[in-house]
């Protein structure tokens, strides 16, 4: 595999580090350019060729790096004689280009990723683009990536749009795996814009563009503030261990009666209101490196209340009042599906047994491997004896919350290794245990 970086840019932002005299992905954190960061991660994924594109001040660049023998990778320079945006360079990478995929790194971002998965995800799709997802703690202000069902991305939801409607966590985070097939379709020597002009026009083209969902570590670090958390990220060791190449911790989150109050069976987004304390525990999972799981029943699909897209929007609104307040959730996962027949309105598609309904562990051991969770030193929360029994089956910890059904629903004689009054006390035993 070949990587190009685009390693242009005047660092505005940065100026009272560049001072205008060193490009901006030659700033230095813990010692290194952020740009030899970047090259090591690459590097350790097995990437030795590398094609850098450079534009202000990128002899300083060239000259640092020289034929990157030094680093034990091959280097290539493609010079813009103008700026010419985030994808107008495309038109002059393919005499570089040896492989059928590149990966396009942005020069001013810290990452650790396990490519071979995404490298995986994009070949099993079929897809001529894949960009890196995730969501963050900013997505009011951030540019949103609209997806389908199977992660075939449908459009952006730029963030200069006036937003009126509930919207999913998902955020383009500025890395991409690209066929080199995708050249051919920017002009030369044209300003063109990566996301605005080239990926959306493929995608009204009903070209193959997708979304690789990942709780990895990626973060741009164009700004002072953000080269000061990218050090401490470093330091502390937290952007390796969140690497898909580590093992992760998880809690795994029931909804309603957990997260948000229980008033019944909740099959329209009016209902959703979040319990008291939801967002600060959600906040303090954020924090811990710990994942956020959402793992939750919704037969209101099968009684035939709702559509799968209620059940969507209520996920969206929950979401989006989490994100206002600057947490997310890593995932959600539902099961549709209830095995009792019977009801008139019900919806017979869905009137099925599952390996995803809880206390089955379907939709706990495909976030086990997707997430490459240890569940040893996992964790499930909810408010009924169904959610206990889960984790029992899943062989992970256990915590029972005294909201929602507080564990009255008799179903199980699941005995939980914690009871907590709600999800925020539920939160911070667990953090204490793990500090202990």
């Amino acid at each position: 595999m070949q990587a190009v970086i685009m390693a242009g840019g005047k660092g505005t932002r940065l100026k009272s580090i560049t001072k205008d005299e060193i490009p901006k992905p030659m700033v230095k954190v813990l010692g290194k350019p952020i740009l030899q960061w970047q090259i090591e991660c690459l590097h350790k994924e097995g990437i030795t060729d590398i094609v850098m594109v450079i534009g202000h001040l990128g002899n300083y660049i060239q000259e640092f790096f020289e034929d990157g023998k030094r680093f034990h990778i091959n280097i290539r320079y493609v010079e813009e004689k103008v700026p010419l945006g985030t994808a107008g360079a495309f038109s002059l990478l393919p005499p570089m280009l040896t492989e059928d995929q590149f990966f396009l790194v942005f020069g001013d971002v810290l990452f650790d990723i396990d490519l071979t998965r995404m490298f995986r995800f994009h070949q099993k799709n079929h897809a001529q683009v894949t960009l890196f997802v995730h969501p963050n703690i900013h997505p009011f202000d951030s540019d949103l990536v609209v997806c389908n069902e199977k992660r075939r991305i449908t459009g952006f939801g730029f963030k200069n749009n006036l937003r009126k409607n509930w919207y999913h966590n998902c955020v383009n985070a500025g890395f991409y795996l690209i066929d080199k097939n995708v050249c051919e379709k920017v002009p030369k020597e044209t300003k063109v814009d990566l996301e605005k002009q080239l990926l959306s026009k493929m995608i009204e083209d009903g070209d193959a563009v997708y979304a690789y969902h990942s709780s990895e570590y990626i973060k741009d670090i164009g700004t002072v503030d953000r080269v000061m958390e990218g050090k401490k990220d470093l330091q502390s060791g937290y952007i390796a261990r969140k690497s898909l190449r580590q093992k992760q911790k998880a809690i795994f989150l029931d909804r309603d009666g957990t997260i948000n109050e229980k008033k019944g069976l909740i099959w329209k987004e009016e209902q959703f209101e979040l319990e008291d304390g939801a967002i600060e525990a959600i906040r303090k999972i954020n924090q811990s490196g710990y994942l956020a799981i959402v793992v939750t029943n919704q037969p209101v699909v099968a009684r035939g209340l709702c559509q799968i897209e209620d059940v969507q929007e209520i996920h969206k609104k929950m979401e989006t009042l989490l994100g206002q307040k600057g947490v997310y959730l890593d995932d959600i996962r539902f099961c549709p599906h209830h095995p009792d027949k019977g009801y008139p309105e019900e919806n017979p598609a869905y009137k099925i047994l599952c390996q995803c309904r809880k206390p089955n562990t379907g939709m706990l051991m495909d976030c086990a491997r997707q997430y490459n969770i240890d569940m040893e030193n996992s964790w499930i929360i909810g408010d009924s004896t169904v959610d206990i029994q889960t984790g029992k089956n899943a062989g992970i910890h256990t915590a029972l919350v005294l909201t929602g059904d507080a564990g009255k629903d008799g179903k199980y004689k699941a005995v939980p290794d914690l009871i907590c009054k709600n999800l925020r006390q539920a939160v911070d035993q667990i953090l204490e245990k793990e500090n202990l």
